[in-house]
């Protein structure tokens, strides 16, 4: 099976030159298994007889991301540069900008592969690089089920409005193309690279602390970490995800979401496995992996606004803006956030977990958006501190699915409610709401049991 028509797109009318190497640009598909990139680049490889390189750019401080994003991003390079050797596909690492790379690589390509992210500045890229490289650019969609235009053709306004036009297409959409052998020439080409599997060294080149963090409980990186988790999640928690995902209590969700930001692993092959169960859970656990992550990337994709007020609805903006001068119960800065010093002992887990673990609980991370937004000045500074929180220490940060998660806090993809202070008609949330529903003195001392842990490997 060849890779599906509608996820290629090409961004220029170069025309095909006779370079020495096809380059695939590895930015947002960051695997060798599962990924139609790849394949594709490898297709056009073997078709020109030229040896296929794939090249990733090493952007310094990216959206403000820290040593544990890096350390999670390189600990799966360095599995992508082991996987590519054998497959005798040449490798480049280099700290730089993705234009300044790939448009140094280009001048003596045939012809561009990339992958697709949905940014801004990954537009600006794209663009960028399609305006100025002298071969094609041709882009193939690999992190999504259902490719963004095919789903929706606008935004949607909510996951009631996109389910039914993405799930029309799951029939076409869910499977992998099968990745062709390499039969292009392997490179004998120098090309300075740098050493993925030299983690301390490069975050050190990036002016990071290689030990900042040994502490915390951070998950490790790369394809086989991703799959490894991906079993065990279907063995152990898969059968009771619809009925205990949402409880902050346990541990019954599948761990995937960094993995899907570094495109470590395809929503594909996840999909597919998690459908080989048959378990009546798996439309629970594919709503969330494919209508709700898709129907975030739907927002930024249509809407580039999608990091301040005006990505919300209409009604959410009004009513917000009638409540800006409402008495805030509490006012904390965003040091006191940041540093888990609030009253609320549940709120206060929540933030300990993502600054401990780089992932928070999906239900509490609903909680803790709601209550930024309550103790905060007005709703443009509890979104902007929501943002700043979410990418700094969330391994999945500067992603669609957090801009929309945090969007989501403050009304989007949502419905009015009752009106109350501060909230206005954006739906509200409260501790005792938490404590109805889940043990939460359970999930304070799981989280304290994490803390414990992380200081006796500090």
């Amino acid at each position: 099976m060849t890779v599906d028509s509608a996820r290629v797109n090409r961004l220029n009318n170069q025309g095909l030159q006779s370079g020495d190497y096809v380059i695939y640009w590895m930015q947002a598909s960051q695997r060798v298994e599962g990924n139609d990139a790849l394949s594709f680049a490898i297709g056009r490889a073997n078709e020109l007889r030229r040896p296929l390189v794939v090249a990733v750019a090493l952007v310094n401080r990216y959206l403000g991301a820290g040593a544990r994003h890096y350390r999670f991003m390189l600990q799966g390079l360095a599995q992508v540069a082991e996987r590519l050797r054998e497959r005798r596909i040449a490798f480049v690492l280099r700290e730089s900008s993705p234009e300044e790379l790939i448009l140094t690589l280009g001048r003596r390509a045939c012809c561009v592969i990339a992958d697709r992210g949905y940014l801004r500045h990954q537009v600006a890229w794209y663009r960028q690089l399609a305006e100025q490289l002298p071969c094609p650019l041709i882009q193939v969609e690999a992190n999504v089920v259902v490719p963004v235009e095919v789903a929706s053709p606008k935004e949607e306004y909510a996951a009631r409005t996109f389910r039914p036009k993405v799930q029309q297409h799951l029939g076409r959409f869910l499977s992998l193309a099968t990745q062709p052998e390499t039969r292009c020439p392997a490179s004998g080409l120098d090309l300075m690279t740098l050493d993925a599997s030299e983690t301390d060294s490069l975050l050190q080149s990036l002016g990071m602390d290689p030990l900042e963090e040994l502490p915390r409980l951070i998950l490790q990186g790369g394809e086989h970490e991703a799959r490894r988790l991906l079993e065990e999640f279907v063995e152990h928690r898969l059968p009771q995800y619809d009925k205990s995902r949402n409880d902050p209590s346990l541990d019954a969700v599948s761990h995937m979401s960094p993995y899907l930001h570094f495109g470590q692993i395809s929503p594909i092959e996840i999909a597919v496995r998690v459908q080989t169960t048959g378990l009546p859970s798996i439309d629970a656990y594919l709503e969330e992996l494919i209508v709700r992550r898709e129907l975030a990337i739907n927002m930024v994709h249509y809407n580039a606004q999608y990091d301040s007020l005006a990505v919300l609805p209409n009604w959410a903006q009004t009513t917000l803006a009638e409540h800006a001068r409402d008495q805030r119960p509490v006012l904390y800065t965003r040091d006191e956030l940041e540093a888990a010093r609030t009253h609320d002992p549940y709120w206060n887990a929540a933030q300990r977990e993502m600054l401990l673990t780089g992932k928070m609980h999906g239900y509490m991370r609903m909680y803790w958006g709601k209550k930024i937004l309550e103790w905060s000045p007005d709703a443009a500074t509890a979104m902007s501190w929501m943002i700043y929180l979410n990418d700094a220490y969330e391994l999945d940060g500067r992603d669609p699915n957090g801009y929309a998660g945090v969007a989501w806090g403050l009304g989007k993809h949502d419905q009015a409610w009752r009106e109350r202070p501060i909230f206005g008609k954006v739906r509200y949330m409260n501790a005792r709401g938490l404590e109805r529903k889940y043990d939460m003195d359970a999930y304070v001392q799981r989280i304290d049991a994490l803390e414990i842990g992380a200081q006796g490997k500090a």
